[in-house]
């Protein structure tokens, strides 16, 4: 079979760079919420700069994460994924759509350190009220993985929460409009491990098939391989490099329906053709469970919603129990 077909390099005029410093320092807040609007409206991804993410901190994460990685499988299984979705899922457990292979990659997730000094415990019984709130699943072979990642999640989501007040601001919205609720987020971070596409691939094969995202936001560090793919509006698809000090960031299928499709989740593919392998530190932000994701707020006078309100942490359990097979 052949390969898919080659991306074109992306233009600049396509996704833009923004820089989102006078956002976080309160300068020109306004100016860099409509240049966020402008880009979630008409792309769905962009690049962002001076985001308040350290480049030893990324350093960090992506050492200790291809140390885990490289680990044998029986010390993976040790920390083998849970019901809140934080653990360890090997190669083959994601399917990102109903018609889509198995993905090649294998990953990490973990959320937020619910214990010690955070004055919070996780849920418990049978039936808890926030089901995404549960324990992580460090590898006891590797207890430097949590303090290796868990700066990089905690650094991304306030950067995800900063971008979230520009969108808003973009909308003509207060600025705390997505993130009133947010003490316990169901956010994700994720340690995303693509080995080499394999010589002789189905032309189906990837590393990620082509998808949206589930969640409100996706603040992404790639490493140096690329491998990122955008599909335009056109159809075509166009390749997302690596530029030294941005991060990527595009917009999920929950802020699509919050905004009441004003702001476009964008379909995206990985395919690692580099020979190497390639790791993504990934934020997969979300507010809390009960945060009702309601796109009335985007509606015109007499205009009706495209979608019907819905708590966020029901829409990503509905997500997740159709792509993870752990959850089958």
């Amino acid at each position: 079979m052949t390969a898919p077909a080659r991306a074109e390099p992306i233009d600049a005029c396509d996704v833009p760079i923004i820089d989102i410093a006078p956002l976080r320092d309160g300068t020109n807040p306004t100016a860099v919420g409509a240049e966020l609007a402008w880009a979630a409206t008409e792309i769905g991804f962009l690049y962002v700069r001076n985001h308040g993410v350290d480049a030893g901190i990324v350093e960090r994460a992506r050492q200790v994460g291809l140390d885990f990685f490289r680990l044998p499988e029986e010390a993976k299984r040790e920390a083998a994924t849970n019901l809140a979705h934080h653990g360890w899922l090997k190669p083959g457990s994601t399917k990102v759509n109903d018609g889509a292979r198995l993905d090649l990659k294998e990953s990490f997730n973990w959320g937020m350190e619910l214990d010690g000094d955070s004055g919070l415990e996780h849920d418990t019984g049978p039936e808890p009220a926030n089901p995404l709130l549960g324990p992580n699943e460090w590898p006891p072979a590797m207890p430097e993985l949590k303090t290796g990642v868990y700066p990089y999640f905690e650094t991304a989501s306030a950067c995800a929460e900063d971008l979230l007040r520009g969108f808003a601001l973009g909308a003509g919205l207060e600025a705390d409009h997505f993130i009133r609720h947010r003490d316990r987020p169901v956010s994700r971070g994720s340690l995303q491990y693509y080995p080499p596409q394999p010589g002789g691939a189905e032309e189906d094969q990837f590393g990620v098939a082509p998808h949206t995202d589930f969640g409100v936001l996706t603040v992404l560090c790639q490493d140096a391989n690329g491998g990122l793919e955008i599909r335009r509006r056109n159809g075509e698809w166009a390749a997302m490099p690596p530029i030294p000090d941005t991060l990527v960031v595009n917009i999920g299928d929950l802020l699509e329906r919050w905004s009441n499709r004003r702001y476009r989740s964008t379909v995206h593919r990985v395919i690692n053709t580099s020979g190497r392998e390639r790791l993504s530190l990934v934020l997969a932000y979300d507010p809390n469970f009960e945060t009702l994701v309601d796109p009335r707020a985007f509606c015109a006078d007499g205009e009706t919603p495209h979608d019907e309100p819905i708590a966020c942490g029901d829409y990503l359990l509905w997500r997740f129990r159709k792509a993870f097979s752990y959850r089958q």
